[in-house]
């Protein structure tokens, strides 16, 4: 079992990092493999809306995107973390997710995988950008992994995060939590357990 980290902050070693290092720690205790994958801190383009990923199922722009799709067709879980910018995700991280689950409309990649957001701030804003990453795993058809309380730790550097001792906590209660839903699926797998059914996609428009 693997599971990818998102660091989707523009500060490859600050606090988002260090919460992810931290999970990826609990990951390799309960023998899970995890690799933080960072954005990186050049700028991210959003989505032109071009449609070419209808027939390619990867993003026209060949960046960081379909680099991170690669990887994640092989992983099991996602810990998706970004710093907390005006009380939203990062700019980076929104035109990656952005780009990333528009440009698979198939969703192959991503259904029936786990997925947890991460906001990690100095201060306030947390549930506001929980809040917004959580809405592109509700519609990828992902299974959404909680924990003990909100998934957000406070800090404004890499070593006042350790000092959110309920934040820190929270993560490792995530990263159980994760590591039991994925054996769960693999012992599932394992006594013929079937995939929900699908239906070919309807869409309904308000204005006809």
């Amino acid at each position: 079992m693997k599971v990818l980290l998102v660091n989707g902050s523009p500060h490859k070693n600050g606090s988002t990092n260090a919460v992810l290092q931290h999970m990826a720690e609990e990951f390799a205790r309960e023998g899970v493999t995890a690799e933080v994958f960072w954005l990186g801190n050049q700028p991210i383009a959003g989505c032109n809306g071009c449609r070419v990923c209808d027939t390619t199922n990867e993003c026209v722009i060949d960046d960081v995107v379909n680099t991170f799709r690669a990887k994640a067709k092989e992983a099991d879980g996602f810990i998706f973390a970004t710093p907390v910018h005006y009380a939203a995700a990062s700019g980076a991280i929104t035109s990656f997710m952005d780009r990333l689950f528009y440009s698979e409309p198939g969703g192959e990649t991503f259904r029936y995988k786990a997925a947890a957001a991460v906001a990690v701030a100095r201060r306030g804003g947390t549930t506001a950008t929980l809040d917004q990453l959580n809405k592109y795993f509700a519609i990828s058809e992902m299974y959404q992994v909680g924990s003990s309380y909100w998934n957000m730790v406070h800090g404004a550097n890499g070593e006042e995060v350790f000092r959110d001792e309920e934040g820190m906590r929270t993560m490792r209660v995530l990263a159980r939590n994760m590591v039991y839903f994925l054996r769960c699926q693999e012992a599932g797998r394992a006594a013929g357990v079937a995939l929900p059914r699908q239906e070919e996609p309807k869409r309904t428009n308000f204005i006809r």
